[in-house]
């Protein structure tokens, strides 16, 4: 494998399955797994929820700009975005010049179904199904200029990665 190798990173809806995959991805082809949003938990010592809660959002999409530029930066990673992060222009940018992006996508119904009413799920906890539903199609547009488009629906966790595997070889 070439060791300039490009890093993976995997975008998409909250609860999309970014962080499964990321790690089942990683155990099949050796490449160290970064979750950003465990990252910045981990920095912060407080969870996600409790970081919109007690700081805002402002601050939390600053510590995520900051954190993943970082890691977008170095190679041969599977790097796992915030379900927000693609949005940020520097990140995207960056993401989307030095890396192979994966937008793992599901139909709005199957996304609703696992976030609707999370407690985890800062964004999400707070919409009703239809505004839920408006952010899932807003965002869409923007995850779409991921390298590859994963359509997930149908699959099974070991087929989302082996899809992943194959492009990834390719490029």
């Amino acid at each position: 494998m070439d060791l300039n190798k490009k890093n993976i990173v995997l975008i998409g809806m909250m609860g999309s399955g970014k962080s499964t995959i990321g790690y089942l991805l990683s155990k099949t082809i050796d490449l160290k797994f970064i979750d950003i949003d465990k990252v910045i938990e981990k920095e912060t010592g407080l969870k996600i929820h409790n970081i919109f809660e007690k700081r805002g959002e402002a601050y939390f999409r600053n510590l995520e700009e900051k954190i993943t530029l970082k890691f977008l930066k170095s190679k041969r990673k599977i790097i796992s975005l915030g379900g927000g992060g693609f949005l940020n222009k520097s990140i995207k940018k960056e993401t989307l010049i030095n890396n192979i992006s994966f937008w793992l996508n599901w139909k709005n119904t199957t996304i609703i179904k696992r976030v609707y009413r999370s407690k985890k799920r800062p964004l999400a906890f707070n919409l009703n199904e239809n505004e839920l539903k408006k952010l899932i199609i807003e965002r869409s547009k923007i995850y779409s200029e991921a390298n590859f488009k994963i359509n997930c629906e149908n699959l099974t966790k070991n087929m989302i990665v082996n899809q992943i595997k194959n492009l990834y070889a390719k490029n």
